[in-house]
């Protein structure tokens, strides 16, 4: 049989064929006097074989391993090892359709967030917020961060982050109008005290957000905010460490 006659008989490409020859997976057969390679029987139930383990999900340096094993001890552990890991990725598989359905479950109900997907926890803290969200600027922007901190944040404090929130969304449209109204205030007007007290009464003791110039979110958030905005969450988080205190 010539190059083509093989694959053919077995199911490849003549390129695999050749590919196999130059990585010494197959040995190449020897050639006829008019230069063409002579393939045989052993020649095709090898390539069979080559074939069969590849369709498993072998690699082809696994391959070689388990065809350079005559007595077949590489092929069970190879076997196991493809198993195992088929288990992963089947674990992983139903997890994701499971999240998606949640996603496609939000979608079909208009709930489905216009920058998702996200979590389920931020997408239900959404639906909460529907007219602060779409009618704030600063509401807007909380949405972008929170959307980030989704992502980014350790799924723990992602938890305290939305139950936190939660928490405060019945306060929401007061201090967000706040907050809208200190964007073009100077960072010592009267209302930045007045919002900061505003907002250090419904965070939690023990709030804390990390120091703005270390380069991490706080940097984010912070650089979001107008002055006066920025001035009043200071503020808001010194009365919260006071009140610890």
């Amino acid at each position: 049989m010539r190059i083509g006659e093989i694959a053919a008989l077995v199911g490849v490409t003549p390129r695999a064929v050749r590919h196999y020859h130059r990585i010494g997976l197959l040995p190449e057969p020897a050639r006829r006097a008019n230069g063409y390679r002579e393939y045989g029987v052993r020649d095709a139930v090898l390539l069979a074989r080559i074939r069969r383990l590849t369709e498993l999900g072998l690699g082809l340096d696994e391959v070689g391993d388990v065809l350079a094993d005559d007595e077949g001890r590489e092929l069970v552990e190879v076997l196991e090892e493809l198993d195992a890991d088929l288990g992963r990725q089947e674990r992983v598989i139903r997890e994701r359709r499971a999240r998606l359905a949640e996603l496609l479950g939000q979608a079909r109900e208009g709930r489905l967030a216009a920058d998702g997907p996200v979590s389920p926890e931020l997408a239900g803290l959404l639906a909460d917020l529907p007219g602060t969200i779409t009618a704030s600027p600063t509401a807007a922007m909380d949405r972008e961060i929170l959307t980030l901190l989704d992502t980014v944040v350790p799924e723990e404090d992602r938890a305290r982050l939305m139950d936190l929130m939660r928490d405060a969304a019945g306060h929401a449209p007061a201090l967000y109008a706040r907050l809208d109204a200190l964007a073009d205030a100077r960072p010592d007007d009267p209302r930045v005290a007045e919002a900061g007290a505003a907002l250090a009464a419904v965070l939690p003791d023990g709030t804390m957000v990390e120091a703005p110039g270390a380069g991490g979110l706080a940097d984010v958030f912070f650089g979001e905010l107008a002055p006066a905005q920025a001035a009043a969450l200071r503020h808001a988080l010194r009365l919260v460490a006071e009140r610890g205190a």
